[in-house]
């Protein structure tokens, strides 16, 4: 009963761990099918993306102002005391001024006149009722504004700008995702050059274990074998760990779970790392950053335009419409009056004087311009640049991958060459540790050179706008 139950346990541990298997993802990626997930998928791709969306929204807010703009009104008003207001006795002269003219007098007989000095005070008036309410609709039309003229012309420019700094930021993630992508395809093929060389040394191994035993090797030759060995074996974990730690920070570039599995089918060749390299011809224009300045260079002049036309007078168009009604008692709905006020009007706003200001704001536009047409001169150079170094690097790289494969070939030969002497009891461990170290020293260049080289194309097609 025990055995049985320990057997249905392990079986649901089976189950469980490949149901977990089945539901981890595995892509399979080439280099392209890497920079196309990136593209959809990366963080700064995404906020570069949601940038243009955002623009958009504030073009549709500038167009907005050139559109009338339309408001409703309702409104109603309580009052718990009616506001009341001190106005000068103007009843009190006129009823003195009857009696007087009617020659009626006073109660001692005697004429009725006004009283010393004429002061007759004040009255307290409340004026309006407990209860008033209001409706009405108020529009205005702008006519005239350079700068919002000058807004909406700029606003393709904008958006245009953040396209383009969208593209800047699509071609460096795609740039870094093809360096680090072939660069693991580097790390896996050095690593299957480790594997050979552990294949060599176990050869060794054993081949130096049976001549020890038959007493024509001592046991300090195995002992130094097996240190090159375990040498070779902790080499190649620290490849496997650097092509783990790579591949998290490729999925982590491409905006991949760190969950899922990502495995690689590209290869390199050398082929397609030699064709057209020497290849002359760029255009400036093919770049994204300059691309992107040319598009900052049209703002600067359209920012320029806009605080010259500020100078201008604006013209805008107003109107009003409105019912109004006063009650003694809520009874707006009920039948009553309701008076009616429209009216329509323009207004012209002349900048008289405003201390400079302008003036100041136009000049720093034309500054901000001239460092922007700067920039692109700067940039020109810094492409031609760019271009030159990253083909010098890659001429470099692909000649000294060319020697160090020819390298590779020797020094495989030495060590197989020197491995049969020591086999016939004709060389030693040393001279078979010195060809091992002379191939593996073959291999390092031959991968170093191999991973210059694709970094040397890569950054030569973007400093060409090929990429």
């Amino acid at each position: 009963m025990k055995k049985n139950w320990l057997s249905s346990k392990l079986l649901g541990v089976f189950v469980l761990l490949g149901c977990s298997s089945v539901a981890q993802q595995t892509n399979s990626f080439t280099v392209q099918q890497a920079v196309e997930y990136s593209m959809k998928n990366a963080t700064q791709v995404k906020n570069a993306l949601l940038d243009i969306n955002v623009q958009e929204q504030v073009n549709r807010q500038i167009t907005a102002t050139a559109f009338p703009q339309v408001s409703g009104s309702i409104g109603g008003t309580h009052y718990m005391n009616i506001p009341v207001q001190s106005l000068p006795n103007f009843i009190s002269p006129a009823t003195y001024q009857v009696l007087i003219d009617e020659g009626v007098k006073n109660g001692s007989g005697n004429n009725i006149a006004f009283p010393n000095g004429g002061d007759f005070g004040t009255i307290a008036a409340q004026f309006g009722v407990p209860w008033t309410a209001s409706a009405g609709v108020d529009f205005s039309q702008l006519l005239f504004d350079g700068q919002v003229f000058v807004g909406l012309m700029a606003r393709d420019a904008v958006r245009d700008f953040y396209v383009k700094t969208a593209e800047v930021t699509k071609e460096q993630i795609k740039a870094n995702v093809m360096k680090i992508y072939y660069q693991l395809v580097v790390g896996k093929s050095q690593l299957a050059s480790l594997d050979a060389n552990i294949s060599r040394f176990e050869k060794l191994l054993h081949d130096t274990k049976e001549i020890y035993k038959s007493g024509f090797a001592e046991k300090l030759d195995v002992d130094k074998v097996l240190v090159q060995l375990n040498n070779i074996n902790t080499e190649k974990e620290k490849i496997l760990h650097m092509l783990q730690s790579g591949n998290s920070g490729l999925k982590f570039l491409m905006g991949m779970p760190q969950k899922q599995n990502l495995l690689l089918t590209d290869t390199l060749s050398e082929e397609s790392l030699k064709s057209n390299i020497l290849e002359e011809q760029y255009d400036f224009k093919n770049r994204k950053e300059f691309q992107l300045l040319a598009v900052a260079e049209k703002l600067g002049d359209y920012n320029v335009r806009r605080y010259k036309l500020s100078k201008i007078p604006t013209i805008a168009a107003f109107g009003t419409y409105s019912k109004n009604a006063q009650r003694s008692a809520f009874n707006f709905f009920n039948k009553g009056d309701w008076f009616t006020t429209s009216l329509v009007g323009f207004k012209i706003a002349i900048p008289l004087a405003d201390g400079n200001r302008k003036n100041a704001l136009i000049q720093q536009s034309k500054y901000e311009l001239q460092k922007t047409r700067n920039n692109i001169e700067q940039l020109k150079q810094s492409i031609d640049y760019d271009v030159e170094q990253s083909r010098i690097k890659m001429k470099t790289a692909l000649l000294t991958m060319d020697n160090q494969k020819r390298n590779i070939g020797l020094a495989e030969s030495v060590y197989n060459t020197t491995k049969k002497k020591y086999e016939q009891g004709l060389g030693s461990n040393m001279e078979i540790y010195n060809a091992q170290t002379e191939l593996k020293v073959a291999q390092t260049n031959y991968y170093n050179s191999l991973y210059d080289a694709i970094t040397a194309r890569i950054d030569y097609l973007k400093a060409s706008g090929k990429l």
